[in-house]
């Protein structure tokens, strides 16, 4: 197993935190060979090593196969984690940017049983009220309904959809269900003036390392400025600011 040195690094926990990950991107129990063959340790240190984290938890061995997983204290340290991540409040330096660059008014939706709910709005522009405040349930047509459409899990939205969809014509939900296609393969959602005549909005998700969906940002402002198609500039800088958003939460869409 290579580990890269770094002046400020100290190596041993490198190795160590090296055969914690590699027994946990395995996702499976992994017995002392199996451990020393992908990682080409000596035999002595690597029983050091998985005997120091089995004592503080870290790892749990099965008294009977001999096998190692993860043990109790990370699962702890993870619980600690997601009590304590507000999304909101970890993205809000990359909403104000797109602001500023825009102008326009940035939104983060959630979930909720009602549907997608506006939770934060950022607008350097307090002159120009979009109509959407804290607290408004976005529609499935909207740009933000469809990221919530695409990507959320389907026991999770399905009354939602159902409740949307009640009186629309079929071959309307064909067409969102063809739009939402490509919102799963470009990430990045559309709507022209859905709500407000001359306003439009234009979505992207926010994934955690699961590739679970945390939220969507939107940007919204006059049609003019809003881009409405994924190869304009503007499009292609939304799109970039949804990966490196989504990777604060251990996003990888390189392996998908």
């Amino acid at each position: 197993m290579q580990v890269i040195k770094k002046a400020t690094a100290i190596q041993s926990l490198q190795i160590g935190m090296g055969i914690v990950d590699l027994i946990a991107k395995q996702g499976r129990p992994l017995k002392f060979s199996n451990i020393h063959d992908l990682t080409k340790l000596t035999k002595s240190n690597l029983h050091k090593y998985l005997n120091t984290f089995t004592q503080s938890g870290i790892l749990y061995r099965d008294k009977e196969s001999g096998a190692y997983v993860l043990g109790s204290k990370l699962i702890e340290y993870a619980m600690a984690a997601v009590d304590h991540e507000n999304v909101v409040d970890r993205i809000t330096p990359y909403l104000q940017e797109i602001n500023e660059k825009s102008l326009s008014t940035v939104l983060y939706s959630g979930w909720t049983y009602n549907g997608p709910m506006i939770v934060r709005e950022f607008n350097i522009n307090r002159g120009y009220n979009i109509g959407a405040q804290m607290g408004t349930f976005l529609p499935i047509f909207s740009a933000t309904g469809k990221i919530f459409m695409t990507f959320m899990d389907e026991p999770m939205i399905r009354e939602w959809k159902e409740r949307e969809l009640k009186q629309t014509r079929p071959e309307k939900i064909n067409h969102l269900e063809e739009e939402c296609k490509l919102i799963r393969e470009k990430k990045i959602s559309f709507a022209r003036e859905p709500l407000v005549s001359s306003v439009s909005p234009v979505s992207f998700p926010v994934f955690n390392y699961k590739k679970k969906l945390l939220g969507a940002v939107t940007l919204v402002g006059f049609s003019e400025f809003i881009p409405n198609e994924e190869e304009e500039e503007f499009s292609r800088y939304l799109m970039s600011m949804s990966k490196e958003i989504s990777g604060i939460f251990g996003y990888k869409p390189h392996i998908e």
